[in-house]
């Protein structure tokens, strides 16, 4: 299948909400090329000596959006969104397209990313490297494919460090907009006992079950293809969320057929300008803050019912 590869150029201070229009568009099959942090980043990765010089040497005055769009979800109909909402947002932009592979793009990232450690315990591998774990680390392998969520992108690693804050062994988990299942099989690692994740795009979940079984959780974890949490059923102690805002708010007065009544909601996807509509929303419909972590332009919360 021929995909078309939208690369939006942006100066790095609007990248935060560059993405986030994009995300609109295309919740999976999009990267970020942004090497302003990356003298910051390197002591961080666990093969710092595998990072190119070539890399290195990149603009750090401007980030790369990359889009992948399949010819179903009309490729220019995407772009003509992207390209007004970047204009009405005041945004500097570059736009080039291309056709490429599905089997080109399934492996032309993989130079982007090296083992993380993202929390206090959790440790992103890709599953091309190998990481030996520290006392007390949690390695997560993951392979991303076309769905979005490496644990390197703000949103997703902002969750992760609160689902360590917030995970109970035995717990059961329900992910919506489950991309590549990072959260669901982060929150199996860390303890849970079983986990549901949701996802429109049926790419993700096949990429997500792919994920479970290099973790060796299959057992304990379903995926399915659906809107929002209709697949799912039954109660849990936690639910996810890392998808934008609008999507957010919307799924808030849904989360008391899911949530137990002691349980948490984590959310991320937030960007920070459109943190008190979701705190209206969150307090509207009865909970309260349990938890905020910020990163990069992003807010990721944790919220429970009010009074718990």
């Amino acid at each position: 299948m021929q995909y078309s590869e939208v690369q939006i150029r942006v100066a790095t201070a609007d990248v935060d909400t560059a993405a986030a229009i994009a995300n609109l568009v295309v919740p999976y099959g999009l990267y970020i090329e942004d090497y302003s942090d990356i003298e910051e980043l390197a002591p961080k990765i666990a093969h710092v000596d595998l990072i190119e010089q070539e890399l290195l040497d990149r603009d750090r005055d401007h980030a790369i959006i990359h889009l992948y769009i399949s010819p179903e979800e009309n490729p220019a109909e995407a772009v003509s969104f992207v390209r007004e909402r970047l204009e009405s947002e005041r945004i500097g932009f570059s736009i080039e397209r291309a056709q490429v592979n599905e089997e080109d793009w399934a492996t032309a990232w993989k130079k982007y990313y090296f083992p993380t450690k993202v929390g206090e315990r959790l440790v992103v591998c890709p599953s091309w490297e190998t990481y030996s774990p520290v006392e007390g680390e949690v390695v997560l392998t993951i392979d991303p494919g076309m769905a979005f969520g490496t644990g390197t992108h703000d949103t997703t690693r902002l969750c992760m460090q609160l689902l360590e804050e917030h995970v109970r062994p035995g717990d059961r988990l329900l992910d919506v907009g489950t991309g590549s299942g990072i959260l669901a099989v982060s929150a199996l690692l860390l303890g849970a006992g079983a986990a549901v994740g949701v996802d429109i795009d049926e790419v993700a979940v096949r990429v997500a079950n792919e994920n479970a079984a290099a973790n060796n959780v299959s057992d304990r974890v379903d995926f399915f293809a659906g809107d929002l949490a209709d697949k799912a059923s039954g109660r849990f102690r936690v639910v996810t969320a890392n998808i934008v805002a609008d999507v957010i708010i919307r799924l808030i007065p849904d989360l008391d057929r899911f949530l137990e009544p002691d349980g948490v909601f984590i959310a991320s996807g937030i960007i920070d300008m459109r943190e008190p509509d979701v705190m209206q929303a969150l307090t509207a419909a009865g909970y309260q803050l349990a938890g905020r972590k910020e990163s990069g332009g992003w807010v990721a919360l944790a919220a429970c019912r009010a009074g718990n």
